[in-house]
Order: structure tokens, then C-alpha cells, then sequence
């Protein structure tokens, strides 16, 4: 296929906004998936994580054949790579090294949310990279849609990142990627629309230019992915930037630290569909895969063997937020997990470390922790999901916001909040954003709802989206990104306002000293559960910490008592999740994560032990 036939965009858009549902529409339209067949809706979250959470976390590849079928290009047949990225910007990282295989990007808008703050930060990516715009209002069947002001939305937030007259100029699609139609012209009073996506594909043809590339020179590729598989090893991902790969030829791969290597391409695989085939050659524009090369990784360059020239290597923003990893020395330790060891923990974080571009791993206080920086607790939450189903035990420290010293001043991440509350919710969220140091810059109802925007300290985040839930009554909706670094704020910082109940013996929790800790504040366990000294096993209804036994069992005697038949009803344990638990614990609390179990318990599991610290503590301070 000649360059002028092929297109390859990106899909870019604010988490929740419809990306891989319109992907969807676009693969059935085009012939890839039958239309008929029982296939799932987001069919390119193929990730369990991603089908769990309803949310992409992984950047993928796919290809569409598509003839075009009315206006002036009717019968014109064009090959369109899509790249699918995550919208949450805890995934930054992904977002930023995928779009530089992109020459276009598709951005979606929800037709009610308008612009939202990750929307703000994919949209600047892609205007660094001079990405050619088309913007799509979708969901424009929702009742409560605003397509005209969400139109001028956009134009707004584009002229506020100092977009250019051509990406200023940009054409507007319409669309609803659950019912599988997209049209240049807004949906009529009726609410009429065509049936399918080809205004969309026209739109693509017409706007995205074709790829730019040099087939005559050495072949030169940036990996940008890297993908695995259990007979040929890694696979690198990128796009053919000059001359062409083909399967067999001697190459040479220009490593992060100025050496080259030699290498063989195994095959060059072409995306087709859902999939990939052999195409036995890649010319420059091309998106493409490349088996048989070992030591690849993600920002190298794969060149001609003779003629080695490095590309510059994928730049992503730093971390915001870190996180101590560490052994689980719980009295529980191994009894879940296959993986316990330090030595176990690195490796499994060196190899996190190939694909996760926007990771850091440093060394801790001691050979048992690992200092881990991600860019959100999402980011660093999925990693630590994702190492406790393979099987990892280990126990994890409170998140900590990254600080930066900028020409002589203290600095931290200042985060852009976005609060969709009701109207009766609106003054306790007000409250607990001004009680964590967030500055209200906008205020404004929409559908019957208020919705506002703020700027955030990072460390005021941690913890809030449980604290908002709560005092809303579970109505409000929040997104936040990274905005800038500023100095400390006074204010901002969070704690959990209740103390918790530890546990002082070890056992399994019994139904009698349950019931006679309910009064005390909300259980973390039930009748049965495993716990030792030291666990964490319910919040206190009062600041302080208290020691309580949970293993307690009633004194038999021989006297009746008139309620020995009394039924017992405890009110439920809380479920912690992985994250929840995250944003609970304080400074002297982790959280041990293993295969089966999540649990929180006090970094010193002896009473005496704590009582001894916390007196030291006093005396320093006096």
C-alpha cells in the first residue's frame, strides 16, 4: 500500500469520555469484527485490570482496511492505524511515548462534561508533538448534551494552551460510539443522524496527513511499546521512521546509555485488525513489530547495522508521588504468596521498569525497601494490583507527595481538580476542599448540578475521594492532573481525623468481643478472620488510637442467663480496597498485600514497642 493510502491517529480524550467505545463502532463499521458475532463492548480493554475498573490503562494498536462509501472520495480504499490511549493521567507515561507514532488525533469530548482536566493534559501532548486536531463531541444522545458550548469549550481550552491558526481550525465530528453513528452535521431537532461512522473516516482521510518518512535512507525506528510473548521473547513496537525492516536483516540497537548492540530481525509484523500478520518488510510510515531482538527496550532505536544513528529517546514527565516497598514481615508472611523475597520484589520491579516509562525504583533505608515514584496513587495502585495476582506478598508505606527546591524555594505538585457535586452536597465539598487547601478558580451549574474547579495541593488529594464521597452522600464525581509545581502552601495537609483499633492478641476474631466493640466505631474484620498483634482491625470512633482484643472469648459457667438465646446482630465490617486502603493508613501504618488478603497493621506490632517510640517522639519534640 502506497503512503498516501495509509493514516495513522491516535485517539486521545479525558477518562470516561468513550475512546474504546468508539473504536468499537469504528472496527465493526469497517468489516474487522463481524457485526453479528457476541464479541464484548470495549473489546480493546483487553487487560482483566482494564475490564474490572472500566478504564485503559495500556496504550494498543490496531488497523482498519476501510473504503470510503459517499462524497468525493466514494471507493477509495485507505488503511488506518489507531492507536488507543488511556485518558486517566496517572498514565501519562503511556500517553506521552505512544502519540509520537501518531500524525493526527481524534479528540473526544463528552457532549455534557465538556473539557475536563485530563482532557487539558492529553490535548497538550498532542499539540508538543504538532499532532493535526479533529475534535469529536460524543455521547450527543445523552438528553442533557451541550454540544454547541462544549464546540466553544474547546476552542476556549486550545486557545488557553496557545494553539496555532491550524489547530485553531479545527473540524468538528458528532458522534455516539455506543450506538455506532458519527456525522459532520450535529444531530438534527429530531435528533436524526446517520447510521455509521464514515463521516468519521472521511474526516481522517481528508485532514490527517499522510506519512511523512524517508524510504531511501538507512531504516531507523524509535521503540515506543514494548509487548511480550512466551515462544520469540520481546517484541518492540514503534513507527519506521526511514527506509525499511525487513525479516532477516542484521541491525544494530542504540541503548540509553550511548552503546550499540547488534541484533537480527526474526520477523517484522504489519498490524492488521485486532491482530498482526507477517509482512515480511515495513517501509518508513508504517506502524510496526519486530521479533527477535533481545535486549530491546522501551526508547531505544532500532538502525541499520552499518549506519547506526540514534533517535532522541521518549521524554515523560517525572513522578509526583512515591511509595516505601517492602518485604512483608507480618507473622502472616508466606502463608499466600509465592514471592516474598527482596531479591524476588526487585527483579519483579527492574522488569516493571522495561515498560513503565513514567516508574522510578531507587533504594531504601534498607536492603528490605524500595523507594517507588509513580505519577498518582492509580498509577503506582495498578502496579501493586497487578504484583499481588502473580503471587507477590509485601508491605507498603503511606503515599508520599514529591517535593522539589526551585530556584532556592520549596516546591510541590499542584493538582487541577474538577468536583461535580448536587446542589445539596455543594457546601460540604466546598468546606473539604478548603480545609485541604484547594482554591476554587471556577463555579458554574450544569444540568441540574454544580460543577466546579480548583486548584489542589497533591498531598490534599490523598485520602479526599473517600472524605468526598461520605459527606456528599456518594453523589459527587472528581478527576484532578498535575497542573504545575508551587510553593508550599500553608494548609493542605491531611490526616485522618479518627484514630484505629489494633489488635493485642493473636488468633481468630470472635462474635462475642465483636459485639462488644460496636459501639466503639466500624470493624475492619468479622467473626473468624485471622488477625495478629499489631493488625489494624476497625477505625475508633475518637482521635486516639485503641488496643483492643479481638480474639476474646465469652467465660463459660454453669448459671443460665435470661438472654443466653438472644440473636446477636453485629453491623457489617468495612471492605477496604487496595487504593482505599492506600489513602487510609497514616505515617506509622502499612499495608501488607498478598494474593488473598488485604490488611492494614502499625509498622511496630508490639504494644510496648509503639509506647516506646511515641514517648521518644515526645521527648525530641520537647
Amino acid at each position: 500500500m502506497h503512503l498516501s493510502e495509509l493514516r495513522n491517529i491516535a485517539i486521545i480524550a479525558h477518562v470516561d469520555h468513550g475512546k474504546t467505545t468508539l473504536v468499537d463502532a469504528m472496527l465493526r463499521q469497517s468489516g474487522t469484527m463481524r457485526t453479528d458475532a457476541e464479541t464484548p463492548e470495549c473489546i480493546m480493554d483487553s487487560n482483566p485490570l482494564e475490564r474490572e475498573r472500566g478504564i485503559t490503562i495500556l496504550a494498543k494498536n490496531c488497523a482498519v482496511t476501510y473504503r470510503i462509501r459517499r462524497g468525493p472520495r466514494e471507493g477509495e480504499v485507505f488503511r488506518i492505524n489507531i492507536i488507543d490511549t488511556p485518558g486517566h493521567a496517572d498514565f501519562g507515561g503511556e500517553v506521552e511515548r505512544v502519540l509520537r507514532m501518531a500524525d493526527g488525533a481524534l479528540l473526544l469530548v463528552d457532549a455534557m462534561d465538556g473539557p475536563m482536566p485530563q482532557t487539558r493534559f492529553v490535548l497538550g501532548k498532542a499539540l508538543e508533538l504538532g499532532l493535526r486536531l479533529i475534535v469529536v463531541v460524543n455521547k450527543c444522545d445523552r438528553p442533557e448534551a451541550r454540544v454547541q458550548e462544549v464546540v466553544n469549550e474547546v476552542f476556549d481550552l486550545l486557545v488557553d494552551l496557545g494553539a496555532g491558526d491550524q489547530a485553531l481550525d479545527f473540524p468538528v465530528i458528532y458522534a455516539s460510539g455506543r450506538d455506532g453513528w458519527a456525522s459532520s452535521a450535529p444531530p438534527g431537532p429530531d435528533g436524526e443522524h446517520p447510521d455509521d461512522v464514515d463521516d468519521l473516516f472521511r474526516v481522517v482521510v481528508d485532514v490527517v496527513p499522510p506519512p511523512a518518512g524517508a524510504p531511501d535512507e538507512p531504516p531507523q525506528m524509535l521503540v515506543t511499546n514494548l509487548d511480550y510473548s512466551d515462544y520469540t521473547g520481546r517484541i518492540a513496537i514503534g513507527r519506521v521512521t526511514a527506509g525499511a525492516f525487513a525479516s532477516g536483516m542484521p541491525v544494530a540497537i542504540c541503548k540509553a546509555d550511548g552503546l550499540t548492540k547488534r541484533g537480527r530481525v526474526q520477523r517484522v509484523l504489519r498490524f492488521e485488525g485486532l491482530g498482526r500478520i507477517d509482512a515480511g518488510a515495513v517501509k518508513a510510515g508504517d506502524l510496526c513489530a519486530i521479533e527477535g531482538i533481545a535486549e530491546i527496550d522501551i526508547g531505544d532505536t532500532i538502525c541499520h547495522f552499518e549506519h547506526p544513528r540514534p533517535l532522541e529517546r521518549v521524554h515523560v514527565d517525572e513522578p509526583t508521588m512515591h511509595m516505601v516497598f517492602r518485604i512483608n514481615d507480618s507473622p502472616f508472611n508466606g502463608k499466600e504468596g509465592k514471592f516474598v523475597t527482596s531479591r524476588q520484589i526487585r527483579e519483579r520491579l527492574m522488569r516493571e521498569l522495561q515498560s513503565n516509562v513514567a516508574l522510578r525504583v531507587a533504594d531504601g533505608e534498607s536492603a528490605d525497601e524500595f523507594r517507588v515514584s509513580g505519577r498518582g496513587l492509580l498509577h503506582l495502585g495498578v502496579l501493586l494490583e497487578n504484583m499481588r495476582r502473580e503471587g507477590y506478598e509485601l508491605t507498603v508505606g503511606r503515599p508520599e507527595v514529591i517535593e522539589r527546591e526551585i530556584d532556592g524555594v520549596r516546591c510541590e505538585p499542584i493538582e487541577r481538580l474538577s468536583l461535580d457535586v448536587s446542589a445539596a452536597g455543594m457546601g460540604a465539598a466546598l468546606e473539604l476542599l478548603g480545609g485541604r487547601g484547594g482554591e476554587v478558580t471556577k463555579m458554574e451549574a450544569r444540568g441540574g448540578r454544580m460543577h466546579i474547579e480548583a486548584e489542589i495541593p497533591a498531598r490534599g488529594l490523598i485520602g479526599m475521594r473517600t472524605r468526598l464521597l461520605n459527606v456528599t452522600g456518594g453523589e459527587a464525581i472528581m478527576h484532578h492532573t498535575f497542573a504545575r509545581y508551587a510553593p508550599v502552601r500553608p494548609g493542605g495537609d491531611r490526616r485522618r481525623g479518627t484514630g484505629v483499633m489494633t489488635a493485642i492478641e493473636s488468633g481468630g476474631a470472635t462474635m462475642y468481643a465483636l459485639e462488644g466493640l460496636a459501639d466503639r466505631g466500624v470493624m475492619f474484620v468479622r467473626p473468624g478472620d485471622k488477625v495478629y498483634e499489631g493488625m489494624i482491625v476497625g477505625e475508633h470512633n475518637r482521635e486516639n488510637d485503641l488496643d483492643v482484643n479481638v480474639v476474646k472469648l465469652k467465660q463459660l459457667t454453669n448459671f443460665r442467663a435470661a438472654s443466653k438465646d438472644a440473636t446477636v446482630v453485629l453491623k457489617s465490617a468495612r471492605t477496604m480496597s487496595l487504593e482505599a486502603a492506600l489513602e487510609y493508613i497514616e505515617d506509622d501504618e502499612l499495608v501488607e498485600i498478598t494474593p488473598l488478603s488485604i490488611r492494614m497493621r502499625k509498622r511496630r506490632l508490639k504494644e510496648a514497642e509503639r509506647r516506646r517510640f511515641d514517648r521518644a517522639a515526645r521527648d525530641r519534640a520537647s
